[in-house]
């Protein structure tokens, strides 16, 4: 009997335990469910997810199907079709992907089959790394030192690009790329082939990996790894990086490691705590003294637009709105001046990147906004306010990234500082004891 594998955020040929595992006995075949929910994605990830699964199908033959239809009704039609009585497929641990797969888990039973879980998108999947007692930990430190102890499994060798069953697909993926780039267009797209995301990973390994505790808060060096992209597609796996970058035993390489293990952290704290997606874990300001109304609109604006006149954030947000991605350290930057300086609720700038950003993660999103907010888990203390000049001078010290991205910059086009930044600091922090002391 033939397996079916459920293409998810998953959709790579190399180290993919499940796609490995419905080949197991045989040629399998294969679908992903171009859902509904997918055209509420904006166009820019809508045109990368198209190009993605072009690239995977084109790496198949052909053979991967891409159906319309809720994720329920596409898997188990592709199952008869196939005869499949297994259905393999990554856990996910989002809250809409728990909600997703258990909807696909009961049609399936209705029908006797079966859907199985082998892997997930991290090196260690959530709710594994607890304390001694069970619970979570909420503190990053501690969780990374448990999540190295753990450990994780070796990568898993390729599949086969030979051993499916072709089905039939219903959407013009094409199509989807091509409205997806004049609905929201990008300077250019981001790369979508699998191999290329490797041969990238390797290239900056032997290059730029030894360098990375040195300069990855520097935007003006292209020395970040720029797999923000691939990991929130699936295009590689977490494991086969740090696969990758643990024999370098470099301090760049314990850093690195570091950030993957962030990203489980944050996957880890949704997983227990799902109302972190919108509702702050801890308070750091009184409702009523957020910014609200036409005000906030306006400061809103120009945070988003890059006309603030700060030119670090002005440069995070153009180059946001123009390649789909920012730089690590801007990001900060830019979601401290919001929520700091500006005083708007760290909600509405997790809601325009979820817009913006082609490589949004949900969990990584929603949370890193949270710790610089400081109401996350083990989040950045809410007094730690980023001085956008002095971030300036320390990461981008002869301008070459404002200059890039702010041609206008040291001209009268550009404008002034929109607004005092030691004075609205010194306003933050006192209504943030306040809200303290009302407890």
């Amino acid at each position: 009997m033939t397996h079916l594998w459920w293409a998810r955020r998953d959709l790579r040929l190399h180290d993919n335990p499940a796609l490995i595992d419905a080949q197991a006995d045989g040629p399998a075949a294969a679908v992903f469910a171009w859902t509904p929910a997918l055209h509420f994605w904006s166009g820019r990830r809508r045109a990368h997810l198209a190009r993605t699964l072009w690239s995977l199908r084109d790496s198949t033959g052909g053979a991967l199907a891409v159906r319309r239809g809720e994720a329920a009704d596409v898997v188990l039609a592709a199952a008869q079709e196939a005869d499949a009585g297994v259905v393999l497929a990554a856990r996910e641990f989002s809250p809409a992907g728990v909600a997703q797969q258990e909807a696909v888990a009961a049609a399936l039973e209705a029908e006797g089959r079966e859907l199985r879980f082998v892997g997930s998108p991290y090196a260690v999947a959530p709710g594994r790394v607890t304390k001694g007692d069970g619970t979570p930990y909420r503190v990053f430190t501690p969780f990374r030192d448990a999540w190295r102890q753990h450990g994780w499994r070796q990568p898993a060798d390729a599949a086969d690009p030979r051993g499916f069953v072709p089905l039939d697909s219903d959407v013009d993926l094409d199509q989807h790329a091509a409205h997806g780039d004049a609905e929201d267009p990008l300077l250019e797209p981001h790369e979508f082939r699998e191999q290329r995301v490797l041969d990238a990973l390797e290239s900056w390994i032997d290059d730029a990996l030894i360098h990375y505790d040195d300069e990855r808060d520097r935007p003006d060096l292209d020395s970040t790894s720029r797999l923000s992209v691939p990991l929130a597609f699936g295009q590689v796996h977490p494991r086969t990086v740090l696969a990758l970058t643990a024999p370098k035993r470099s301090d760049g390489s314990r850093v690195f490691e570091s950030e993957i293990a962030w990203r489980d952290f944050h996957a880890d704290t949704l997983w227990h705590e799902p109302q972190a997606r919108r509702e702050s874990l801890s308070r750091v300001m009184l409702e009523e003294d957020w910014v609200t109304g036409r005000e906030a609109d306006q400061a809103f604006v120009a945070w988003r637009d890059g006309r603030t006149g700060f030119p670090l954030v002005d440069a995070g947000m153009r180059q946001l709105a123009q390649t789909g991605w920012m730089h690590n350290r801007v990001r900060m930057v830019v979601a401290s001046f919001l929520i700091k300086d500006l005083r708007i609720p760290w909600q509405r700038g997790a809601d325009h990147f979820r817009r913006t950003l082609v490589d949004y993660d949900h969990a990584q999103n929603q949370l890193n906004w949270q710790w610089v907010a400081g109401t996350g888990r083990d989040a950045s203390p809410f007094f730690r306010i980023f001085n956008p000049e002095a971030q300036l001078d320390r990461h981008d010290p002869q301008r070459r990234y404002v200059q890039r991205w702010v041609p206008e910059l040291d001209t009268p086009d550009y404008p002034g500082p929109m607004v005092d930044h030691k004075a609205e600091r010194e306003t933050t922090l006192a209504l943030h004891r306040r809200a303290k002391d009302r407890g």
